[in-house]
């Protein structure tokens, strides 16, 4: 089973887990990039491969705070990986944020730090359990959302 983790910020990643958190992807600033990254599993048989092939995208939206462009533009992205993954015709999950944090809070028995940088050094103190590739602020999430839906797929077969 190939699971894909998707944080869709422009400072988010792409993980994708086959037997462990295979590869990282910065997440691109395009959709000509977001379509090389899916093409490139197409190619390696994972996608239309007749393979369980499923992706967790991080459910997010913009904040009022953000500035109007700021916001619209975050909302292209997200919604360009998700055509891209229904084009391809990847089960996707959407996940909220507090959702996939709090099976790790739970996991580790931990309290998550409040302060966002506290918290995304946690974060990244975790996912690099999970893999031997060099983990930073920038795919930590990703890889915690592949390892997340990963469990979830598994907690799903056994139901």
């Amino acid at each position: 089973m190939v699971v894909i983790g998707i944080d869709p910020g422009k400072s988010g990643a792409v993980a994708v887990w086959d037997e462990g958190i295979d590869k990282v992807f910065k997440c691109p600033v395009n959709v000509n990039g977001m379509s090389s990254i899916m093409h490139s599993l197409n190619n390696t048989g994972w996608v239309d491969g007749g393979g369980d092939i499923v992706a967790y995208i991080e459910r997010v939206h913009a904040f009022p705070t953000d500035g109007r462009s700021s916001a619209f533009k975050f909302g292209v992205n997200y919604g360009q990986w998700l055509g891209i993954l229904s084009t391809l015709n990847i089960k996707t999950v959407l996940v909220t944020p507090q959702k996939w944090m709090k099976y790790w809070k739970d996991k580790f028995k931990i309290k998550l730090p409040k302060d966002k940088q506290e918290r995304k050094r946690k974060l990244k103190e975790l996912a690099a359990q999970y893999t031997d590739k060099k983990v930073t602020l920038y795919n930590s999430d990703a890889i915690l959302i592949a390892v997340y839906g990963f469990m979830e797929q598994i907690k799903e077969e056994e139901d």
